[in-house]
């Protein structure tokens, strides 16, 4: 019984370091899909920033924010952040920062279709992991962090 409780218990532990070095290809495959998913929304906005002015204005309700510096803002977080994300440099602040941008989409909208609301969900729950897991290894921050401790 003791032998086929080590063979199982050394075969998960292999399986499981396996898996390890996959989780930073996962990782790194949910940052560039979300990545993408932002830059493409802001390149549209600066394609036509008058209608995205207009949008802002009357479509989308952001609290709090002049619809103008919110449309800027919003720009500027998804052209930026999503770059920032797939270097995976500064990848926890870019995927908080993303996260923002995400949730003020949800809110400002005052009717949203449930797929579209599903996708929000999705990109969340891709941002939440990053927040907690980091970039992985496959990321300028880790570059950068055994860069500082080699030092």
């Amino acid at each position: 019984m003791s032998a086929t409780l080590g063979l199982f218990t050394r075969k998960y532990y292999q399986w499981s370091d396996a898996l390890h070095h996959v989780s930073s290809l996962a990782l790194l495959a949910a940052r560039i899909y979300v990545a993408w998913v932002f830059f493409k929304s802001g390149l549209t906005k600066i394609q036509d920033w008058d209608t995205t002015l207009f949008l802002f204005e009357e479509e989308y309700s952001v609290p709090l924010l002049n619809f103008e510096f919110a449309a800027y803002l919003a720009t500027v977080g998804e052209l930026l952040l999503p770059i920032l994300l797939v270097l995976g440099l500064a990848a926890r602040f870019s995927a908080i920062g993303l996260t923002v941008v995400n949730i003020v989409a949800v809110i400002s909208l005052e009717e949203i279709a449930p797929a579209a609301l599903y996708l929000h969900y999705v990109w969340g729950l891709l941002l939440l992991q990053v927040v907690i897991w980091g970039a992985g290894s496959i990321a300028v921050d880790k570059w950068f962090s055994q860069k500082l401790q080699n030092q």
